[in-house]
């Protein structure tokens, strides 16, 4: 008899990781360091975009609420971080590629922009397929491997351009949506597991909810002169990919075929100071946390002030990590650009 020995493996590892605009997987460590000191049990993200911050605290065996704005970023949430015991089985799997429909959106309205004329078939047809899946977690970790196949796809993850003028010669841009698809398929179901709570996904403003909860993180799309934050105009395609366009209205008129961008109070200037300030009011009774960049608006010293209105204690966190904050050809290797990385804590 042979034993076999298993090293055991961080789950964290399984986290599906993509180029994520803001993603903060590089400082994830980081944030545990500024929070693991505090007794805490539940832990809201309230802006948890790529997810990997609401991931990495539910290792940590906390219960995490999230919320996003970006349906794409939700139903991620809801296949790996709600989710705790579901994982998409083979009949599902061989029903989403073999069931015939004449499914054609993505075909009619995305020719020639994004993926191949083979690409965008196989995309109408598992789209649809994925619609008649019953199990909410099944669709999700479906989708959430649909959109991740989309990002790995496309040169640079995003969609403000069309066709491949940033190929830079990656092996993902040379398998086809399918083969993605099937490799993210396993990722997902790899992701799933049990930290022993109940945890919660959402998909609404930040504003237009309340949370109990012991820690609250913040980590919106800041505003700032020198970078652009409109994720919807980044990942049009798979945002309307995930809700299948319902309610969407695409622009003809543009090259991308994107739709309107939705409006959040933290991409304007005028409207920034307002929005947090509102939710330090509300979450005053909450260990606060922020992420921020140091080129965003307000400024470090402003963010402090606003801060200290409801905490009797706020500290600033600066991490050794810098990046740079955007990604059209003209920011890339611009110094003027390289941005650090804040936290503030409020308790």
């Amino acid at each position: 008899m042979q034993l076999e020995i298993k090293e055991f493996i961080d789950q964290f590892t399984y986290f599906p990781g993509t180029k994520y605009m803001g993603s903060k997987q590089k400082i994830v460590n980081d944030i545990w360091s500024v929070i693991k000191n505090f007794r805490f049990t539940t832990f809201y993200d309230a802006f948890s975009g790529s997810n990997v911050v609401s991931y990495f605290i539910k290792c940590k065996e906390k219960k995490v609420i999230t919320n996003d704005f970006l349906s794409m970023s939700y139903i991620n949430s809801k296949a790996i971080i709600e989710n705790s015991f579901t994982q998409l089985d083979s009949n599902i799997l061989d029903f989403l590629l073999s069931n015939e429909n004449d499914a054609d959106f993505i075909q009619s309205n995305f020719k020639n922009l994004y993926f191949s004329d083979e690409d965008n078939a196989f995309l109408d047809k598992i789209r649809y397929n994925i619609s008649l899946i019953e199990d909410d977690y099944k669709k999700a970790i479906a989708l959430s491997a649909l959109v991740r196949s989309c990002m790995k796809r496309r040169p640079r993850g995003i969609f403000t351009f069309i066709g491949d003028r940033y190929d830079d010669g990656r092996q993902d841009l040379r398998k086809s949506i399918k083969e993605h698809f099937l490799d993210n398929v396993d990722i997902y179901n790899n992701a799933v597991f049990n930290n022993g709570f109940q945890n919660e996904s959402h998909n609404k403003m930040a504003g237009e909810l309340f949370i109990k909860t012991d820690i609250v993180y913040f980590d919106p799309p800041y505003f700032s002169t020198k970078s652009d934050n409109d994720y919807t105009r980044r990942y049009h395609f798979v945002e309307g990919l995930v809700k299948y366009w319902e309610g969407l209205k695409l622009q003809k008129h543009t090259i991308t075929n994107k739709f309107k961008s939705y409006e959040s109070p933290f991409s304007k200037k005028e409207s920034a100071y307002i929005a947090f300030d509102l939710l330090f009011k509300k979450y005053q009774n909450s260990i606060i946390l922020i992420s921020y960049s140091s080129n965003s608006i307000p400024t470090k010293k402003e963010m402090i002030e606003i801060l200290k209105k409801y905490k009797n204690r706020v500290e600033l966190i600066e991490i050794d990590h810098t990046y740079s904050f955007g990604n059209q050809g003209h920011i890339i290797g611009n110094g003027s650009n390289r941005v650090k990385e804040y936290l503030f804590l409020g308790y």
